[in-house]
């Protein structure tokens, strides 16, 4: 009898031990939240506010980008042309609609890209006699043009935009540029396709570059669109971002939010939106931008 009550003791203590084991703590609980596992009560914290994702950021993204500022101040780091540099004669699907001066003429891929749609666009408008008359030159090759027409004209390699194989000459093939129906159509409509007139005439103090009527870089969207209505220079808006640290403006329905963020380290970990779109650019001094956008095609 009293060996019976003793194992009759074992097995109730073992079985609420058995119960007590197979009782998760509430401390240890596991969820699954955007497909990563985050433990409850475990003492980690995310780095970022909820609804948002960390990138990271290194110090190399100052210098790189589609609004990297190069002018006398701000010299090119050689690391920042794109490694897409295309022979625009040797590439005739994106030769559509315009001509070349000179069959060596070298330009980014992505910006020719753009650059054909736009001229297909102004072809749609009846504007049709458009013709690239400079595009990417390396350093040796701005080291020549520099020697030969001086600083008058050009600039020491490194410190021109052409440098960089963003930019480019536009001209007409029946008369000068700014007094062409090309030169004209380029003024109303190139920001909507990405592209900026870089030297305009009434911010020479400001690019420090004469009046270039032919020059136009090109930046992408929203940044062309922000830069047209508030008349901007590159030079301008870098400095407009930085102060107002951010700016939201909507394109085709699709709204965006700028940001400025100071580089401060080698490497950092910035907030963005979760699952939304970004792009960044180094200014080419102290810091990038980025650019979110919040929702597509009108949507949230």
């Amino acid at each position: 009898m009293k060996k019976g009550l003793i194992m009759l003791v074992i097995f109730i203590l073992v079985g609420c031990d058995s119960i007590l084991t197979e009782t998760p703590n509430a401390n240890d609980r596991v969820e699954n939240r955007d497909g990563q596992e985050l433990k409850v009560g475990s003492g980690t914290q995310s780095n970022q506010p909820s609804g948002t994702r960390s990138i990271h950021v290194t110090d190399e993204q100052v210098t790189r980008g589609n609004l990297v500022l190069v002018n006398k101040d701000h010299p090119l780091d050689p690391e920042a042309v794109p490694e897409d540099i295309v022979t625009l004669f040797e590439n005739q699907d994106l030769m559509h609609g315009y001509v070349v001066l000179d069959n060596k003429i070298r330009l980014s891929r992505g910006v020719a890209e753009h650059f054909r749609d736009m001229i297909e666009a102004a072809g749609e408008d009846g504007v049709n006699h458009f013709m690239i008359s400079s595009g990417y030159r390396d350093e040796d090759e701005q080291e020549q043009l520099y020697r030969e027409k001086g600083s008058d004209y050009a600039l020491p390699p490194g410190y021109s935009e052409h440098n960089l194989g963003l930019s480019m000459d536009i001209g007409s093939t029946q008369q000068s540029i700014d007094r062409s129906p090309e030169g004209t159509w380029l003024k109303e409509h190139a920001w909507a396709h990405g592209f900026i007139l870089r030297y305009p005439q009434d911010k020479t103090e400001i690019t420090g570059i004469q009046y270039e009527p032919w020059h136009f870089r090109y930046v992408g969207q929203p940044h062309s669109m922000i830069m047209k209505e508030l008349n901007l220079t590159l030079e301008e808006y870098l400095d407009y971002l930085k102060d107002k640290s951010s700016y939201r403006t909507t394109v085709e329905g699709d709204e965006y939010e700028v940001k400025y963020v100071p580089v401060t380290s080698k490497d950092m970990e910035i907030g963005i939106p979760a699952e939304s779109e970004y792009e960044i650019s180094g200014n080419n001094s102290d810091g990038i931008i980025v650019t979110v956008r919040l929702n597509k095609d009108g949507k949230k």
